[in-house]
């Protein structure tokens, strides 16, 4: 299975037989077979019919589509999802238990923390002249998740404390990775300002879609998660998955620019926001692909475990209201 990505002008897509066919300035350029294509990204201007939206869509293949100025919009369709409706039971039942959000909310962070130290440990042995930098930020990891497994951080916003300020050390760290030339200090976003930032949210926003789509793939609901809060349009859960896979992003951005596959030159700056641009983006997306496949996999292996555990619960409340009926 594979995902097909777009990022040209004029771009249209074809259903011809059981293959997709993809045409370009009305060349064909191609074609992809539907029982192979799990995904479709759209960058740029592409065209199809609804009908070829609604056959993706029911073969189970998602799409993705950037929009509005400097791809600042998100639009996901979706395919069937599991029927399940217990699991979606379960799943708004745990909202609503403090202790099992507590539990969930401190094995995210511990094993964000747990993977931040692995990027610094392994950087440091690439970047031995940055030891200061990355010793220190490895310190106040371990610091951080002394105090997130510790019993008395009782609360899910006792533990986001810990895990903001332990990203502030780690960013600090982290950016002494990259060569002074891309401008990178420190974390920013909407927008990113500098390259490295511009990479990072490319990747987070790509993960962040795998997560919702292994979400509706469970039969959960990506919007109620247990770390992240509530907010209007955001996929809390989608969030909460990702967040201890976001330093796999991270090395991976630190690898592209490291290996120069990325570089100053392939971004430009418009209105205070830095863009990646075309050759930039083929590059970043051809190499996308072959990270992001175990981590696709591993989120299924995620929701699906605990889409068992929800369901779960969900029978328990079920099986309890059938009772007192």
């Amino acid at each position: 299975m594979t995902t097909l990505y777009l990022d040209r002008r004029d771009t249209r897509l074809q259903l011809e037989g059981r293959v997709l066919a993809i045409y370009v300035d009305g060349q064909r350029q191609g074609t992809v077979p539907l029982q192979l294509l799990e995904s479709v990204v759209m960058r740029s201007a592409v065209t199809l019919q609804s009908s070829l939206l609604a056959r993706l869509a029911d073969a189970g293949i998602s799409i993705v589509a950037f929009g509005g100025r400097n791809a600042a919009k998100l639009a996901l369709v979706h395919g069937c999802s599991h029927n399940d409706g217990a699991r979606r039971v379960g799943q708004y039942r745990r909202f609503d238990d403090p202790r099992w959000r507590l539990a969930w909310t401190r094995g995210l962070v511990c094993g964000k923390l747990r993977r931040q130290q692995r990027l610094l440990t392994e950087a440091l042995s690439e970047r031995p002249d940055q030891r200061l930098a990355l010793t220190k930020g490895f310190e106040q990891l371990s610091q951080a998740r002394r105090r997130a497994a510790d019993p008395s951080a009782s609360r899910v916003d006792t533990l986001r404390g810990i895990e903001g300020a332990a990203a502030a050390a780690y960013f600090r760290a982290y950016s002494a990775l990259f060569a002074d030339a891309l401008h990178f200090t420190g974390r920013n976003r909407r927008p990113p300002r500098d390259p490295v930032n511009a990479a990072l949210s490319l990747g987070y926003t790509l993960l962040h879609y795998e997560a919702v789509r292994a979400c509706y793939g469970a039969g959960l609901d990506p919007i109620i998660g247990y770390y992240h809060e509530l907010d209007f349009g955001r996929e809390s859960l989608a969030s909460d998955l990702i967040e201890p896979l976001r330093p796999l992003v991270d090395t991976w951005v630190w690898t592209l620019f490291r290996e120069r596959r990325l570089r100053a030159e392939d971004f430009t700056n418009s209105d205070g926001a830095c863009l990646l641009g075309k050759a930039g983006r083929q590059r970043f997306y051809g190499t996308w692909e072959g990270f992001v496949r175990p981590q696709r996999r591993l989120l299924r292996r995620l929701c699906g475990k605990l889409a068992v555990g929800l369901a779960a619960a969900g029978s328990e409340r079920v099986a309890a209201a059938e009772v007192s009926a």
